[in-house]
């Protein structure tokens, strides 16, 4: 019994250490957050097509970068900080084309 109650709780212990080495929920958190801003401007008007076009096309570049961290198993610090710094970036952008004086023509 010993032995089981062991075996499971290194077995825990190796799965959560896996988990936290590859976690980056607070990037995919603001993924969503930065992918429902650009659809509510482009809903309200605040956004042209090609802004929108372009905003996208951040946010792929950026899920991109995690998959290619993700893929050898850990995510380091340095890569985080990159991934939020690039998160930083989208996230001005998409203020900056907001709140710029355009609007949609279509």
């Amino acid at each position: 019994m010993k032995k089981v109650i062991l075996f499971s709780s290194v077995f825990m212990l190796f799965h959560f250490a896996v988990i936290a080495q590859t976690s980056t929920g607070r990037v995919n958190n603001r993924q969503m957050v930065q992918q429902t801003r650009i659809a509510e401007g482009r809903a309200s008007g605040e956004l042209t097509r090609g802004e929108v076009r372009t905003l996208k096309a951040e946010q792929r570049h950026i899920r991109k970068v995690e998959r290619r961290v993700k893929a050898d198993g850990v995510v380091t610090t340095e890569e985080k900080l990159r991934l939020h710094s690039m998160q930083n970036r989208a996230n001005r952008n998409i203020r900056k084309q907001k709140n710029d004086s355009q609007g949609r023509l279509d």
